[in-house]
């Protein structure tokens, strides 16, 4: 059954034989469903249906579920609703080296559109917490199944659950000295014409988002400049908030510091708008380069604080270079450029938070800056918590252009 997709493709366009499209897998239930599933393809589709509506959740359910069906029907050769427990074991080895990569990984790890022939399901091996977080997502869709009464059991129960020690904090943070040189280098952004003026505006706005707001990127995408607000605390000052909708739709209120609205005004300027956002304003927190208003997809605000990255790794290697600095000196500009090259936007949220801990910030503030717990803002008691968080996040916590 292997040749039988040789080029696989997106599950909204795939159709599949009979003899592949589950209707008589050996893992299906006995009986009634509680969902209106004649086969595979329609049982996945009814569980995703749940998350339509968080765009980032859906996305990343949809890939974990499309890599294993499309592994299933060519690899082994089995429906999805045949798959043992042994398959999932194999399935996860080949996670971490799909092969053959023409078949399965985009050529150059490019990301292509869904639509496009040289889309592919995979852009490389996947990390070990990627692989961990893909079976995490496989058995949260083979449970459903069951409780559906899809399928007869779920395959990954069995597997051995190892309590594993977080990764340290450290591997995805920049140091201070390694945040100056990102800064360093967007203020070197050439300025003399208009695009250039609009890249250097974009870059350090949305460095200072993702930073003193501690945001994630995919919060930087489906959030709007309307959700900006303002309210006078208990003393009569103005302070300035940034109402967000997170992960797992829970929503934050992010303290918008006098330096943030600084630069939110700044931005704005250079946009052509007026200073402040005006309620319920939909334009989008970070625009597209042009006269554009429409929001810019996860993919396309990673590959920005990527672009950003690789040019201060530049930067640093270049001035490694130009000293002539050979042996250990040498390699410490190369070890310095190699972490910023590593760096993503979600290292500038861990960057921020322990940035606010070294500021010695109260931890209780950092968590709900950053979203970790629920906020209740209803009484007069937590309105004042908030005040104070505001205050102490606007002295201890700066982006210092």
């Amino acid at each position: 059954m292997q040749t039988a997709l040789l080029t696989p493709r997106p599950i909204e366009t795939l159709e599949l034989p009979a003899d592949l499209d589950g209707h008589d897998g050996t893992n299906r239930a006995p009986g009634r469903t509680q969902i209106a599933a004649a086969h595979d393809l329609d049982a996945v589709r009814a569980w995703l249906a749940r998350v339509a509506d968080s765009k980032s959740t859906f996305e990343n359910y949809r890939k974990e579920a499309e890599r294993l069906m499309l592994w299933a029907i060519v690899q082994p050769g089995k429906p999805l609703s045949s798959l043992t427990h042994e398959d999932l074991l194999a399935y996860q080895r080949f996670l971490a080296d799909p092969q053959p990569a023409s078949r399965w990984v985009a050529g150059g790890g490019r990301k292509h559109a869904r639509g496009d022939p040289r889309w592919r399901p995979f852009y490389g091996p996947l990390s070990p917490t990627s692989q961990r977080q893909a079976m995490v997502i496989l058995n949260a869709l083979f449970s459903w199944l069951v409780s559906a009464g899809y399928l007869a059991g779920n395959p990954l129960s069995l597997s051995r659950q190892r309590t594993r020690r977080a990764q340290p904090r450290i591997t995805r943070y920049l140091a201070r000295e390694l945040w100056d040189e990102v800064k360093a280098w967007v203020e070197s952004l050439p300025r003399e014409s208009v695009r250039e003026r609009e890249h250097h505006a974009r870059a350090r706005w949305l460095l200072t988002l993702l930073y003193l707001g501690g945001l994630r990127i995919s919060e930087v995408g489906t959030n709007t400049m309307g959700d900006f607000f303002s309210r006078r605390d208990a003393a009569g000052k103005e302070r300035w908030w940034l109402d967000v909708l997170g992960k797992g739709e829970r929503r934050r209120l992010v303290p918008a510091t006098a330096e943030l609205m600084e630069e939110l005004m700044r931005y704005r300027r250079e946009r052509g708008l007026p200073a402040l956002p005006s309620a319920h304003e939909r334009a989008p927190l970070v625009f597209p380069i042009g006269q554009s208003t429409k929001p810019l997809t996860r993919a396309a605000l990673h590959a920005i604080v990527k672009g950003i990255f690789a040019g201060a790794a530049g930067r640093v290697r270049q001035r490694g270079a130009e000293a002539g600095i050979a042996g250990e000196a040498g390699g410490d500009y190369e070890a310095r450029a190699a972490q910023l090259e590593r760096a993503s936007a979600h290292w500038l949220r861990h960057s921020a938070g322990s940035h606010m801990a070294d500021g010695n910030l109260d931890l209780r503030l950092v968590r709900d800056n950053l979203g970790h717990a629920s906020l209740a803002t209803t009484s007069l008691y937590l309105h004042s918590d908030d005040d104070r968080r505001h205050r102490e996040t606007e002295e201890r916590h700066r982006m210092d252009w």
